[in-house]
């Protein structure tokens, strides 16, 4: 097959979990371990780092990864979902796997996927495995896809496990309470692993300290060990600049809290080009992350921190995290999409000065988006569309519930649609904003 004709019959033969939606979710790791028992366990023949959570988990991957890379190590990065190809869940130093591997590989294994019937997130996660073991990576960043305890990644025995924080998200699947969404992400502890979590939530940290003395794993949180704050962002800084100078970095400075064995950034400044706000809750896990990995033998310097975080977007691809799409009108997007991520995105917003503002919003079909509605602003105008993939929630629906929230606005037949008429409603000082859902801001970008 050629590549084309090898991502379509995945689309098409794989049950995929970011088009369907739950009925694509395996509650047991078989399948995976089975496919893998097949490639001779490529898990096992590299070194790597767990990333969990509810938000923040890719972009905590992405840094790390840029981290790792910029110290001299050859680095694996397997994230998802993608936004625009396949390929951005595979990367080696911020290189997208070769379309050629891909095909060889569903040639090579069809026989196994139709005997085994794994889910294309299943597949993938055996694929980025297979391509890190026969590349001979020095340590590879593994994001969890959904949950923790029963995602097909969590057949690896890392280095390090990190949850990033517990919020509301999948609950159809995790569960309907933070204790038990915690819970599962706590399934990616493992045996005398060391696990780091983002922040300390007095709700759930009882269900990872308890998690973590049963394993014997040492655990941090990472918002206890690190203070950061913005020094500098031209958005906030002086509100009667125009949103024209709106910088590519946000300026942070960080103080270690307490003092510990590790003598790395005491105190120090850095530029971070990733410039939402709620980036310095996952810079803290980065860091403490990095300093879990000098005690096991890396050399991360503080000087490849700062110059790895001024260019993660470049050195691994990264993409939809407060992304300026244009700046006539000034254009943004984020891959927000449960309460907790779009009420980062509105502190966001709200850093800003703007003249109106332009929401354009669509969502999937199968989560509870009362809480989201609840908390957007009804002075905007909102522009209703629907993601195109079969789980997306369709536009004159989304607006007749939007309304009961008094959210009002249009309907269109697509994301390009809405972009378009936003742009070219919106003045010069008016802001417009693409988000709900990932796959809204994958087809924006």
């Amino acid at each position: 097959m050629t590549y084309p004709e090898t991502i379509n019959y995945l689309y098409s033969q794989l049950p995929l979990f970011t088009r369907v939606g739950a009925s694509a979710y395996k509650e047991d790791l078989t399948n995976t371990i089975i496919l893998c028992e097949r490639l001779g366990n490529p898990q096992h023949q590299f070194k790597s780092v767990h990333v969990g959570g509810t938000n923040g988990k890719g972009s905590t991957s992405h840094m790390l990864a840029a981290v790792l890379q910029i110290a001299g190590y050859k680095t694996g990065l397997y994230t998802s979902p993608h936004l625009k190809d396949f390929r951005e869940r595979i990367r080696i130093n911020g290189e997208m796997i070769d379309e050629q591997q891909v095909v060889d590989f569903v040639d090579l294994h069809k026989a196994d996927f139709d005997e085994i019937s794994p889910s294309f997130f299943e597949m993938t996660v055996a694929l980025a495995f297979d391509f890190f073991a026969r590349e001979k990576v020095d340590i590879a960043i593994i994001e969890v896809g959904l949950g923790g305890r029963l995602d097909s990644t969590n057949i690896i025995t890392p280095l390090l496990s990190i949850i990033t924080n517990i919020g509301w998200d999948h609950m159809n699947i995790l569960g309907d309470t933070l204790q038990l969404i915690a819970a599962e992400k706590a399934g990616i502890i493992k045996p005398g692993v060391p696990v780091i979590i983002g922040e300390y939530q007095p709700e759930v940290a009882s269900i990872f300290i308890e998690k973590a003395k049963k394993e014997n794993s040492r655990i941090y949180f990472a918002s206890d060990s690190f203070k950061t704050e913005v020094l500098s962002r031209e958005s906030e800084v002086d509100k009667t600049k125009s949103i024209e100078d709106l910088s590519e970095f946000l300026a942070v400075g960080i103080t270690r809290k307490s003092e510990t064995s590790d003598p790395g950034l005491w105190s120090t400044d850095l530029k971070l080009d990733l410039t939402g706000s709620y980036q310095l809750k996952n810079l803290k896990t980065v860091l403490c992350a990095a300093d879990e990995l000098r005690l096991q033998g890396f050399t991360i310097t503080d000087e490849h921190l700062k110059t790895a975080l001024s260019q993660v977007k470049k050195l691994t691809g990264l993409h939809g995290r407060w992304e300026v799409l244009s700046k006539h009108p000034l254009t943004i997007c984020d891959t927000g999409h449960n309460p907790e991520g779009i009420q980062e995105v509105l502190q966001n917003i709200a850093s800003i000065k703007y003249g109106q503002l332009h929401f354009i919003i669509g969502v999937v079909n199968d989560k509870d988006i009362s809480k989201i509605l609840a908390m957007l602003p009804v002075s905007a105008n909102y522009y209703f569309c629907r993601p195109d993939i079969p789980r997306g929630l369709e536009a004159e629906s989304l607006k007749q519930t939007a309304e009961s929230f008094n959210l009002h606005g249009k309907t269109y037949s697509s994301v390009k649609e809405a972009l378009t008429a936003a742009q070219k409603n919106a003045r010069e000082a008016d802001l417009v904003f693409v988000g709900g859902s990932t796959f809204v801001v994958a087809e924006a970008i």
